[in-house]
């Protein structure tokens, strides 16, 4: 894996991008090099793979202007035995959601093709996701077990994850149908429903909520919505930080518990929307059932935080929600504590005598 891929400020594009320069080199594979007849006979027996003389060494030294890998060794591979399928692929443009070919019974050359890894962990399944070609795709669900599915290239990221990425819902169904794992994480400990959140796709998400693998293809995959990442948040708290409603309410309705904690700071997602500072998203998860009085590992509410952060109108919302003032943090602050006014929480407020406020003491 080149530099440009292991460095911590790697771009969007630098999380699905093999470098791997086109599939035409795999449509395209060149004649096997004879075997002479005489010789002496490798005690390793026949090898699947074999190289045109000079080509093997030039496409490893290829290199774009950035340095990066632009071709693999798919391009100066060649097969003992053809893949009889590829020729259809030049003529055929089905989507992923398109009725699967039938299998068909590969040799153990083919098999070894189609399960081969590039020097990036990427599969063929990842390839043909990566370079948008359902053809491939499709050929790859029909022919392949369900473990290739699976396999995580350099970056941890299966097929799905890349699917995710590129917003290709139908390309999420059909993996998902073929049984592919909906659980697995990344290197940042996202599965596909996190990166979906993350990125705000909500086809994809729907896909990997509501789709189901058919028959005798391994278990159903039950999604778990309340996994964290490595920074400890769950889909619902990434969902509540780009502020998405829909996504938030598509979480709820296929069962995300609304007051699950990240974990870090164990707060819920009203806490964070709280941190959003948008009203209308704090009175949606009050209306959808969020507990109001929930609290942080260190004690606050959302109300601490709201009153803390001079959150006028968000604090009036929690307070008509029932939201406690008096509540005590570990610091033994309550949000009364917090408040630049100390009247602001008193339970009449528009009381007055001879047309002034009522002034209570201590």
């Amino acid at each position: 894996m080149s530099e440009a891929r292991k460095g911590p400020d790697d771009s969007d594009e630098s999380q699905y991008d093999s470098g791997i320069e086109s599939l035409r080199s795999l449509r395209s594979l060149p004649e096997p090099t004879p075997t002479p007849a005489s010789g002496p006979s490798d005690s390793r027996g026949p090898q699947p793979w074999t190289h045109p003389p000079g080509t093997a060494k030039e496409l490893r030294e290829k290199e774009d202007t950035d340095g990066e890998r632009a071709d693999s060794t798919y391009g100066s591979s060649s097969l003992t035995e053809p893949l009889n399928f590829w020729g259809s692929l030049e003529t055929e443009n089905p989507s992923p959601g398109s009725p699967l070919p039938p299998a068909g019974k590969l040799s153990p050359q083919q098999l070894e093709a189609l399960t081969y890894i590039s020097e990036d962990g990427d599969t063929l399944v990842h390839l043909a996701v990566i370079h948008e070609a359902p053809a491939v795709l499709l050929f790859c669900l029909a022919l392949l077990p369900q473990e290739v599915l699976d396999i995580q290239n350099n970056l941890y990221q299966t097929a799905l994850h890349l699917a995710v990425h590129l917003d290709q819902p139908g390309t999420v169904r059909a993996l998902v149908l073929k049984g592919a794992s909906r659980v697995l994480q990344d290197r940042h400990g996202d599965t596909a429903l996190h990166v979906a959140c993350q990125r705000q796709h909500l086809a994809c998400a729907r896909c990997l909520l509501e789709g189901r693998p058919e028959p005798g293809r391994g278990p159903p995959h039950c999604l778990d919505l309340q996994l964290q990442n490595w920074q400890g948040l769950a889909c619902l708290h990434i969902a509540t930080l780009q502020r998405n409603r829909p996504l938030i309410e598509l979480l709820l309705e296929n069962g995300a518990d609304i007051d699950v904690q990240e974990g870090t700071s164990g707060k819920t997602a009203l806490h964070l929307a709280v941190e959003t500072q948008e009203r209308g998203l704090v009175q949606f998860l009050l209306q959808a059932g969020a507990r109001v009085d929930a609290r942080m590992l260190n004690g606050c509410t959302p109300l601490h935080l709201a009153v803390g952060r001079g959150l006028n109108s968000i604090s009036s919302t929690l307070c008509e929600a029932g939201a406690d003032s008096l509540l005590r943090n570990v610091e033994d602050e309550t949000p009364q504590d917090l408040a630049e006014d100390p009247f602001a929480f008193l339970p009449f407020d528009d009381l007055k005598i001879s047309g002034k406020p009522l002034l209570c003491a201590d």
